[in-house]
């Protein structure tokens, strides 16, 4: 196992995101590793540590794999992406780069009825990005995001509880921890023990998360792109809103979806989150390279 595949402690993330708001203001190329060390109260030592032991790469290659550019080198080749994806079949099991996913879309019912009738379980575990807050039903996954100094867990789950209204509720942590750490431990992606979603939405709703699944890791793709594969062309804002919709991030990477320019744009549980997340990912590409 690489020194990116072991999760990393909370500690890791709150440094990672300090040093994305310095990256914000300070280019790629203009990096001066003994400032951006200072200015995290790192020596150079520990700030090359940190970022190979959280990511894998190097304090320069993670700045480049969170700038401006690099959404940019992505969008690159989007064109043949999602083409390549559905040719192959990618309807209904999906392979999100090493992380292997199949998911369920609730009936038009289900949907309806707010999760009336099921009983979920939920809970919070550690993982890379800040602690994970996880809803899941016996068939799987239906809700994953983020709490930090800014979202408790409890208002973190409030958001996710919110999709599900109907729904009765019981909090299980030990329950949750295996989930989380199957989603988020490279070591752990495998074809023979996919990561199981559920998904519930509208019928435009699933169609547009069914696309973003099919989004390789260290690939990108626009709003527009989606519209265009799902015979909407004209409907790239109704596709954001469905991305911004997206109940289990990570799994189902709306992260990957930038603005038609490059722009990494809103992410429902923060900008600094979706830039951590891209160049953790580009971590995990370069440890397989």
């Amino acid at each position: 196992m690489t020194q990116h595949q072991t999760l990393s402690p909370q500690s890791d993330y709150e440094t990672v995101r300090a040093a994305i708001a310095y990256l914000s203001e300070t280019g790629p190329d203009e990096i001066d590793l003994a400032r951006f060390s200072r200015a995290l109260g790192l020596t150079e030592r520990q700030l090359t540590e940190l970022f190979r032991r959280w990511c894998g790469l190097s304090p320069k290659s993670f700045a480049q794999a969170v700038a401006l550019d690099h959404a940019k080198s992505l969008l690159a080749q989007n064109g043949s992406v999602l083409d390549t994806t559905y040719e192959v079949g990618l309807s209904s099991t999906s392979r999100l780069h090493d992380l292997f996913v199949t998911y369920e879309a609730m009936p038009p019912g289900a949907f309806r009825a707010r999760g009336q009738g099921l009983t979920m379980y939920w809970g919070a575990a550690p993982s890379p990005f800040g602690t994970a807050v996880v809803t899941a039903t016996e068939y799987g996954i239906s809700g994953l995001g983020f709490a930090d100094e800014n979202m408790s867990v409890d208002s973190a789950f409030e958001d996710l509880a919110n999709r599900w209204p109907a729904a009765r509720f019981v909090r299980d942590d030990a329950r949750i921890a295996p989930l989380v750490r199957q989603v988020f431990d490279p070591a752990r992606w495998s074809p023979d023990q996919p990561v199981r979603v559920v998904l519930i939405g509208t019928d435009f709703e699933v169609k547009v998360w069914e696309t973003l699944l099919s989004i390789p890791c260290g690939k990108a793709t626009t709003y527009g792109t989606i519209a265009n594969h799902l015979g909407r062309p004209t409907a790239a804002r109704a596709v954001g809103a469905a991305v911004g919709a997206n109940p289990i991030s990570f799994v189902v990477p709306c992260h990957r979806v930038v603005g038609s320019t490059g722009a990494l744009t809103g992410y429902h549980w923060g900008v600094p989150r979706k830039r951590a997340i891209l160049g953790w990912e580009a971590g995990v590409i370069s440890s397989r390279a």
